[in-house]
């Protein structure tokens, strides 16, 4: 793919990664209100697309990502930023995802047995959307510590993702 529009020396899948993740973090806050509004219906629906729809970008390009520009280098490489960045990034956001995951099996269906259930949402969900948000955060790093800062005029201290430039 081309550049992105983001001003970076990203890639146009990273630009959109980061703009859709973004845009997930933030319908996410909206949810919790939705909560908070006693809206549970509509907070249900929105949180549950985020989850499933965050399902479908890191199969179809964070892991990928992930797979061939940082795994190979693990674990040699994890003391630099560049990979350090990424690989916090995706530990944390595996676990982010799974637990979200979870809270949407207890919370959406009968399948777990009532043993693995719990009954009081509130303090799970408030964790999972703090992990989300330190995932989230992580992400940024990454995208920044990889591209650099968007639309800057300094990117010469950005790291240009290449298999001719591998750390």
């Amino acid at each position: 793919m081309g550049r992105g529009f983001l001003g970076t020396n990203a890639p146009l899948t990273a630009d959109l990664t980061l703009v859709v993740e973004l845009g997930m973090g933030l319908a996410l806050l909206a949810g919790a209100g939705l909560a908070r509004q006693k809206r549970y219906r509509a907070h249900a629906w929105s949180q549950s697309m985020v989850v499933l729809l965050n399902l479908l970008v890191i199969g179809l390009f964070m892991a990928p990502s992930f797979r061939s520009q940082v795994l190979p280098e693990l674990p040699g490489r994890l003391g630099r930023s560049y990979f350090a960045f990424a690989t916090a990034h995706g530990v944390l956001g595996m676990v982010a995802e799974l637990f979200a995951c979870y809270i949407l099996l207890v919370a959406g269906t009968n399948l777990l047995p009532p043993r693995l259930r719990f009954t009081r949402y509130r303090p799970w969900m408030r964790a999972a959307l703090a992990l989300w948000w330190l995932v989230l955060i992580l992400g940024l790093a990454t995208y920044v510590r990889w591209y650099g800062v968007p639309f800057s005029k300094h990117q010469e201290n950005a790291w240009i993702v290449g298999p001719s430039n591998p750390a």
